[in-house]
């Protein structure tokens, strides 16, 4: 049997790394055509697309990873069927499920593969990838939502600026307000807040300060005034797609400090940290699909597979989506939106495997 084993798993890894290097090409072809405009206009140096499109490759490969895999799975199992194949190997006596078992050794391989990406490869990719982005493609967009910013920064400081210039490290309508014991101490207001980064202190105009006391309040009013503040410039406003690019440690100690100054991205950044561990598992799951479906010989041959299996894949992707824009834009629990295809595919695994052992 290890014949057999020995050959299935050599398919299975040939055929999706084999998709990887046939789609890889057209996508960066297709990419680099519709993004080349833009370059020549800001005469991006050669090295700097190299490294790009290098980001990209391994960005969006580990994007469609499960994709990648579950195509390559239904095109060498239908070839298998049409070739009768698998029937051979059933007839001799090989149950479904021991027929299986190198396909899932092949899953665990490439879920090893999808782990090691997800957490050291993909994040410095993506910072790669969304920096050249934001520098040369969306010139004009900033990075961060810098308007009506309102965070806690510690236990006991809660800061707004009614909008902030990134390039100039300019904010308008500041306010900080500090409490203690849950009462608020003192409120500092001005009508512009500049970061020095020369000496990392904060330039304030028209500074108010009001000291909240027992029987009357004590302002401090300046038009200049040069302070300290124990936040910057990133802890104020981080970029959109900072979880994308933080470690797995650093990524849970950065949602944490987000949740505690009460950000509003602290589900687009949970989707992030869940999708790590979600993937490799969708790995085995679509595997399953892809063979319960392409094991048998149908009229149509492999057509009719392919056609049936990019079906699958494509309502598979539109229930990550869906569900991952309900997280980022309303209180949806983002475990529930990252787990929810992987369940409801596991589910559709288990029917297909209970019917293809029949």
């Amino acid at each position: 049997m290890k014949i057999l084993d020995w050959y299935i798993l050599k398919r299975y890894l040939f055929t999706f790394f084999m998709m990887l290097l046939l789609f890889i090409p057209i996508g960066i072809t297709v990419h680099l055509a519709e993004k080349i405009g833009k370059i020549l206009d800001n005469n991006v140096p050669l090295n700097e697309v190299l490294w790009y499109l290098l980001d990209f490759t391994i960005y969006f490969a580990h994007l469609l990873f499960p994709l990648f895999l579950f195509l390559s799975v239904i095109w060498f199992t239908s070839k298998l069927a049409n070739n009768t194949e698998v029937i051979a190997f059933l007839s001799s006596g090989v149950s479904f499920s021991r027929f299986l078992r190198p396909y899932m050794i092949g899953s665990f391989i490439v879920a090893i593969l999808a782990i090691i990406m997800g957490l050291f490869l993909a994040p410095k990719a993506s910072e790669g990838f969304n920096d050249f982005s934001y520098k040369y493609f969306k010139t004009g967009r900033s990075a961060v939502e810098n308007t009506n910013v309102y965070r806690q920064i510690n236990d006991k400081d809660i800061i707004y600026v009614s909008s902030f210039d990134v390039k100039n490290s300019v904010g308008n309508n500041f306010t900080l307000e500090h409490f203690e014991d849950n009462k608020l101490k003192f409120k500092i207001n001005a009508t512009s807040i500049r970061y020095i980064e020369s000496d990392t202190t904060y330039r304030l105009t028209n500074y108010v300060k009001r000291d909240i006391g027992e029987n009357e309040d004590i302002l401090d009013i300046q038009r200049r005034k040069d302070t300290l503040f124990s936040f910057d410039v990133d802890d104020l406003i981080p970029v959109i797609y900072a979880a994308e690019t933080k470690m797995y440690g650093d990524l849970k100690n950065f949602i944490a400090k987000e949740e505690a100054r009460g950000s509003s991205n602290v589900g687009r950044f949970k989707l992030v940290l869940y999708r790590k561990w979600s993937l490799p598992v969708s790995v085995f799951i679509l595997t399953i699909i892809a063979v319960a479906v392409s094991s048998m010989k149908r009229r149509g041959g492999m057509g009719v597979n392919l056609a049936l299996g990019i079906c699958i894949a494509m309502v598979f992707v539109f229930f990550d989506k869906i569900f991952g824009v309900m997280a980022e834009q309303s209180d949806f629990p983002p475990l529930i939106a990252v787990w929810f295809p992987n369940v409801l595919f596991g589910i559709l695994a288990v029917f297909l495997l209970i019917k293809a052992k029949r």
